[in-house]
C-alpha cells in the first residue's frame, strides 16, 4: 500500500483505540467490503484503467444504499473511514460510518445478475447448508433403534386434516416441505435408500447429518479446507467397507432370513409381534423363488381384530364385489382382464342438441346404444372367458347379458388391482377385442368370495403364478394399519435384498464399532491433514450406536465405551443389548441385518455429506422465461 499513488487514509475510533491507525494494523475492524475497497485503490493507483475507476465508483454507491438501509449504528466501537481516489483527475470521496460487523452482501456478483437473484457466498454459504442438514438430521434420530419414538404428521390443509403416525425415516422426510437446499439432498437420499433396500432410511440420514457436523468443527476450529476434508472421506469410505466386507458372512438360510425381519421390525409399530410378523414375511418372500418381484404379495389393510389376527393368504385377494345373479365361486377360471368403457347402455348427451319428432325416435336411439354395447359384450364372450374382470364400471345392460351367459362379470378394479392381476394369473389388459387369438388369457384354480370380519373379498387361488399371495393386516384403527403396512414393506424389501445378495451382518452396533476401528488404524497411518477427517468420519460411525442408546434411556457414553473395549478384546459379534441395557453377543441374540443395506448406508451417506461440504455459492433465482431464452 505504500507505493499506491491514490491518496487515502483511514480513522478508527472507538473504546480502545483514539488515534489514527494503519489499515493493516486494524484490519479485522473493517467491513469486508472496505476490504474489497482497499484492493481497487490499490489497483487503481498502479492502472489508471476507466474499468477500475467505474468499479470502485459503483462500489462505493453500493456501499452508500447498504449503509442508508440499515438502521442507526449501535452505541460502542464503530469504525469510520474516509476515502478519497483521484485515478483521472476526478476526486471521488465518501464518508462511511456504521457499526464494524455489517452483514456481508456480495456486490459485484449483484450488479451483473438480474433482480430477484440472490446469492449466499463462501462461510454464509457453507454454514447454511451444514445446519440445513444437520436440523434435518436431528428430526429423525430420535426415531432410530428398537426404542425410537414415533411422530405424528398433521395436515395443515383446511380440506384434509389428516394425521399419521411412524417412525419410519423416508415417510416422515416426504411429506415435510423444505426450503433449505441441503436438506432437499438428505431427503432424495432417504427415497432412494427406501427404493433400493426398504430401510435404513433413518441411519443414512443421521450419518449424514453428523459426517457435516464433524465437518463444521474442522472447518471453523481447524481451518482445514473442504476438498481436504472430502478426500480424507474418500479414503475413510474405501476402509470402511473393506472392513465391513470383513464382517460380513457369505450366504443366508432361512432362520438367518427370520431373524434378519425380526430385527427390521423390531423399530417398528409391530414390535410386540415381530415373531409373528417376520415369519409372515419370511413365507411371502419365499414364494417369490427369487425373483424379487413385490408385486405379486398384496398386503390388505382390514380394521378390526388385532395385530396377532393378521395372516399370510396363499392366493390373491381383490376388495371387489360380484355381479347381481352371478356365480358366487368359479373352478378353472380363464380370466379376461379388461380397461374399456361398459356404460354406453344410455344415452350421452353433453351440451349438445338431438331434435326429434316423436318419442319413438328416442326409443330407437337407445335401442341402437344398446345394440352397440351387446355386439362389444359378444366380442368379448368370444375370447371364451368365464371371468370378465373390468377396470372401469360396468352398467346394467352388459351386466344382464354377462349373467344370462354364465360369465362372472367384476367392475372397477383399480389401475393396481388391474395389474397385480395381470402379474400374478399370467394374463393382459386388453382394451379392444377384435382380435381373440392375439389376447393372453389369465388363468386360476378357482375364484370365490370370502368373508373376512365383516368384510367380503374375492379370493383367487392356484394362480399361474405360485408365488401370488397376500398379507391380510388386521388392527384396531386405520392408522395402526398404515403403520403395520409401512413396517410389512420394509421388511419384504430388506429380506427381497438380501435374497438378491446373500450375506449377513450382525447389528446391534457391532459393523459400527468394527469400521470406526479400521478408520482410527488407518487414520493413524496417513499422513497429513486427510488424516483428521478420517478420524471425523470414524467418529460419525460411532453416533449411530451413541444414538440408539440415548434412544433406549441408557448411558450411552458408557455402553459405546465398552463395546469398543470389546471388540478390542477380540470380541467381534458384540453388540448393544437394547433389552436390559448391557453389551451382548449378536450372534447369541440373533439380532443379525442385512450386508446390502448397511453397505448402502455408508455409501450413500458418504457421498452426499461431500456434495453438499462442496458447496460454495447457493444461488437462487427464478426460472428465466421462455422470450430471454430465444
Amino acid at each position: 500500500m505504500d507505493n499506491c499513488s491514490a491518496d487515502f487514509s483511514f480513522v478508527c475510533s472507538g473504546d480502545e483505540m483514539s488515534e489514527a491507525t494503519h489499515p493493516a494494523s486494524s484490519h479485522e475492524l473493517l467491513h469486508p467490503l472496505y476490504k474489497e475497497l482497499i484492493q481497487l485503490c490499490d489497483v487503481a493507483g498502479k492502472d489508471k484503467a476507466a474499468k477500475t475507476a467505474r468499479d470502485l465508483e459503483s462500489l462505493i454507491i453500493a456501499l452508500k444504499e447498504e449503509i442508508a438501509s440499515e438502521q442507526s449504528p449501535p452505541t460502542g466501537k464503530r469504525t469510520e473511514a474516509v476515502v478519497a481516489l483521484n485515478p483521472h483527475s476526478q476526486l471521488l470521496e465518501i464518508n462511511l460510518t456504521s457499526a464494524t460487523n455489517f452483514p456481508i452482501k456480495s456486490i459485484m456478483e449483484t450488479a451483473y445478475m438480474g433482480a430477484g437473484t440472490e446469492v449466499d457466498k463462501g462461510e454464509n454459504a457453507r454454514l447454511s447448508s451444514l445446519i440445513g442438514a444437520m436440523a434435518i438430521a436431528d428430526l429423525v434420530k430420535t426415531t432410530l433403534g428398537p426404542k425410537g419414538m414415533d411422530k405424528i404428521l398433521q395436515a395443515v390443509d383446511p380440506n384434509d386434516q389428516s394425521i399419521s403416525v411412524t417412525n419410519d425415516g423416508a415417510t416422515i422426510l416426504s411429506k415435510i416441505p423444505l426450503d433449505n437446499a441441503a436438506a432437499k439432498v438428505l431427503v432424495d437420499m432417504a427415497k432412494v435408500q427406501d427404493k433400493e433396500v426398504g430401510d435404513g432410511t433413518t441411519s443414512v440420514a443421521v450419518l449424514c447429518g453428523e459426517l457435516l457436523r464433524e465437518a463444521e468443527q474442522l472447518l471453523l476450529q481447524q481451518r482445514i479446507h473442504p476438498q481436504t476434508i472430502c478426500a480424507g472421506w474418500r479414503l475413510a469410505t474405501k476402509v470402511a467397507k473393506v472392513a465391513l466386507d470383513q464382517c460380513a458372512t457369505e450366504g443366508v438360510t432361512d432362520d438367518d432370513l427370520f431373524k434378519i425381519a425380526s430385527t427390521t421390525l423390531s423399530s417398528k409399530l409391530v414390535n410386540a409381534e415381530k415373531e409373528h410378523f417376520a415369519r409372515l414375511c419370511v413365507s411371502a418372500v419365499q414364494r417369490l423363488k427369487g425373483s424379487g418381484n413385490l408385486d405379486h404379495i398384496q398386503i390388505i389393510k382390514l380394521p378390526g381384530g388385532s395385530l396377532r389376527d393378521s395372516y399370510l393368504e396363499e392366493g390373491f385377494l381383490l376388495q371387489k364385489s360380484i355381479g347381481v345373479g352371478q356365480p358366487k365361486r368359479m373352478e378353472n377360471c380363464k380370466i379376461l382382464l379388461a380397461n374399456t368403457s361398459m356404460d354406453t347402455d344410455k344415452i350421452k348427451i353433453y351440451g349438445s342438441r338431438v331434435q326429434v319428432d316423436s318419442l319413438n325416435k328416442v326409443a330407437e336411439i337407445e335401442q341402437a346404444e344398446k345394440l352397440k354395447m351387446k355386439r362389444k359384450v359378444d366380442k368379448i364372450l368370444a375370447h371364451g372367458c368365464n371371468v370378465f374382470i373390468n377396470r372401469q364400471l360396468i352398467y346394467n345392460f352388459p351386466e344382464s347379458l354377462f349373467t344370462a351367459s354364465k360369465v362372472m362379470a367384476i367392475e372397477h378394479a383399480d389401475f393396481d388391482g388391474i395389474e397385480r392381476l395381470a402379474a400374478v394369473t399370467g394374463g393382459e389388459v386388453v382394451s379392444t377385442f377384435d382380435n381373440p387369438d392375439k389376447v393372453q388369457l389369465g388363468q386360476c384354480d378357482v375364484l370365490e368370495e370370502v368373508v373376512i370380519g365383516e368384510t367380503k373379498v374375492l379370493r383367487f387361488g392356484g394362480c399361474k403364478s405360485g408365488a401370488a399371495c397376500s398379507i391380510v393386516l388386521r388392527g384396531s384403527s386405520n392408522h395402526i394399519l398404515d403403520e403395520a403396512e409401512r413396517s410389512i414393506h420394509d421388511a419384504l424389501c430388506i429380506l427381497a435384498a438380501t435374497l438378491k445378495y446373500p450375506r449377513r451382518i450382525y447389528g446391534g452396533g457391532c459393523t459400527e464399532v468394527a469400521m470406526a476401528e479400521a478408520i482410527d488404524k488407518a487414520a493413524k497411518e496417513t499422513p497429513g491433514k486427510q488424516a483428521l477427517a478420517m478420524s471425523s468420519f470414524s467418529k460419525a460411525l460411532l453416533q449411530l450406536p451413541m444414538i440408539v442408546a440415548d434412544n433406549g434411556g441408557y448411558d450411552a457414553a458408557d455402553l459405546v465405551t465398552k463395546l469398543r473395549a470389546a471388540h478390542a478384546a477380540g470380541k467381534s459379534s458384540c453388540g448393544l443389548n437394547m433389552s436390559n441395557g448391557t453389551i451382548g453377543d449378536m450372534a447369541e441374540l440373533g439380532v443379525m441385518e442385512s450386508y446390502r443395506s448397511k453397505l448402502q448406508v455408508v455409501t450413500s451417506a458418504s457421498e452426499a455429506a461431500e456434495m453438499i461440504l462442496r458447496v460454495d455459492d447457493i444461488i437462487k433465482a427464478a426460472p428465466r422465461r421462455r422470450e430471454e431464452m430465444m
